[in-house]
């Protein structure tokens, strides 16, 4: 999502036709009495309970609309809102691109090339479109759909005519993708899970907000972000995030829009990553917890690789 390489997402919604800006709304009240809810399981007593009431309050009075999925390995639990809700990926589709261009690799029996790993590199911990664009498009759609075929991501939509940004998920897949790079699977290697973690723990730090947000000290964070406005719905702004030490090991995703602007739907993410890793994981006074080192200003989202 750098502009050197990159078109404002105002010129991509003119290319797609849209022509209204339709900003956040609240919900009413007939719709916040039907809006779906918290649900949380967990092996660990009292929990599950905890998780949902805090949750919950931290999306009291919010606009727009959020999905959300938890799962902690440690404590068997498990949180879901929306979670077959698809929403338009923005930049967090760029893991799916790195797992499969490890998973095809794979299957070929080799390395990344020298400058596969560039591009690798630049996508993830810098969100370069301009190395999506060249990754996607030398995968090609049949290896990325076999990808998710092979890791059960059934319902993740692969963008059509380059639009890797406009590719459709929900927190379900990328819950079922967290959990491939976090254990170890027959889909991916023990090497190709290494890799993506490293680069997932070393975004900049202008781009290290979202589910990181209020993480105890104690555990090595790794994070995936997107940003994206359209001219409905708003702002789509998304956070991936894996986080393990300490005795803990859990991830979550965190999908939303119909934000107003990319710092409400931002906020929005951060008040329930708090909650999360407050419950998750208690800490004393003296503890530092993990707070976000940028401030997010401008978003972009890819052209169809040019030539």
């Amino acid at each position: 999502m750098t502009s050197r390489t990159s078109v404002r997402t105002g010129a991509l919604a003119a290319a797609l036709g849209a022509v209204v800006l339709i900003p956040a709304v609240a919900a009413t009240p007939a719709a916040a009495a039907t809006a779906p809810t918290v649900s949380c399981t967990s092996a660990k007593a009292g929990l599950a309970d905890k998780l949902k009431k805090d949750i919950t309050a931290a999306l009291a009075n919010r606009r727009g609309t959020v999905a959300i999925g938890l799962y902690d390995r440690s404590t068997k639990t498990t949180c879901t809102l929306r979670a077959t809700t698809a929403y338009d990926s923005a930049s967090t589709v760029k893991v799916t691109v790195l797992a499969t261009l490890l998973w095809d690799a794979k299957k070929h029996d080799r390395y990344l090339t020298d400058r596969e790993a560039s591009l690798a590199k630049a996508m993830i911990t810098k969100s370069d479109n301009s190395a999506t664009s060249t990754l996607w498009k030398q995968l090609g759609l049949t290896k990325i759909k076999g990808f998710l075929s092979a890791a059960g991501m059934t319902r993740t939509v692969p963008g059509a005519n380059g639009y890797w940004g406009l590719t459709q998920e929900n927190v379900t897949d990328e819950q079922k993708l967290l959990r491939l790079v976090t254990a170890r699977n027959t889909v991916l290697s023990d090497n190709s899970r290494a890799y993506i973690l490293k680069l997932m723990n070393q975004v900049v730090s202008s781009q290290r907000w979202g589910t990181p947000a209020g993480a105890p000290s104690t555990v090595t964070v790794h994070v995936k972000n997107g940003w994206l406005e359209r001219a409905t719905h708003g702002w789509r702004v998304h956070s991936l995030g894996t986080f393990n030490g300490g005795g803990h090991d859990y991830m979550m995703s965190v999908l939303t829009q119909d934000n107003s602007t990319m710092s409400y739907g931002v906020t929005t993410i951060q008040n329930v990553a708090k909650a999360i890793h407050k419950d998750l994981v208690p800490t004393t006074a003296a503890v530092a917890r993990y707070t976000p080192t940028g401030t997010p200003s401008e978003a972009y989202v890819a052209v169809p690789p040019q030539g």
